[in-house]
């Protein structure tokens, strides 16, 4: 990340403290193309040099982040069928929303817990459970459960190491890196997978 930006976004901080950071990790889900958790971190090194409170930062932080996730699930809600059915004719498009309906109600629950944990996947779960209905009220609950974990750890590790920001925020970029990777090779087996199986049906049937 362009340290540009991370100035930026300490400036955020610096000058409106807590509603900075609120805002900002807010943002995050509306598209801000600043990943959520370099802002925790930020708001732990600035903890860390006394211009706002670390307590109060855990609190703002896990705030901010929730608000961000609660926007994405409500975009997924809003818009998340109108795009699915604009990616196919109506028939598949049905389909695969049928598909995310019943994965996110079986899954849903500790989908939604564990994105919270991997930063670049999460937005695509939360819209995804908008999408899919997914009852707010449990989206609300395992995410705020996730983000009890998440937050306080990332703002502590901004605190404990504000000296080393640059490692940490290569190490986040580093884990999106990996979590993409190991997504599309999901994504790609699953897509084998469906290609051998239809293609075996086509030669028995025939």
């Amino acid at each position: 990340m362009h340290w540009l930006t991370l100035g930026f976004i300490s400036s955020c901080i610096e000058h409106f403290t807590y509603l900075g950071l609120f805002t900002i990790l807010t943002l995050c889900g509306l598209g801000l193309p600043v990943p959520e958790d370099v802002a925790l971190l930020l708001g732990g090194v600035l903890a860390r040099e006394g211009i706002i409170r670390y307590p109060i930062t855990l609190v703002v932080g896990l705030l901010g982040v929730i608000a961000g996730d609660d926007v994405l699930y409500l975009v997924g809600r809003g818009i998340g069928a109108r795009v699915i059915s604009y990616a196919g004719n109506q028939s598949r498009a049905t389909k695969h929303a049928a598909r995310l309906h019943a994965f996110m109600h079986r899954h849903g629950h500790l989908t939604i817990f564990y994105a919270r944990f991997f930063p670049g996947f999460r937005a695509l779960v939360y819209l995804s459970a908008g999408s899919a209905k997914f009852s707010f009220a449990q989206f609300f609950f395992f995410d705020f459960a996730g983000a009890v974990i998440s937050v306080p750890v990332v703002v502590t590790a901004g605190y404990l190491f504000a000296d080393r920001l640059g490692y940490l925020i290569n190490v986040i970029h580093t884990f999106n890196k990996l979590i993409w990777l190991a997504v599309g090779l999901g994504g790609l087996t699953l897509l084998t997978r469906h290609f051998v199986l239809e293609y075996w049906r086509r030669g028995v049937s025939s």
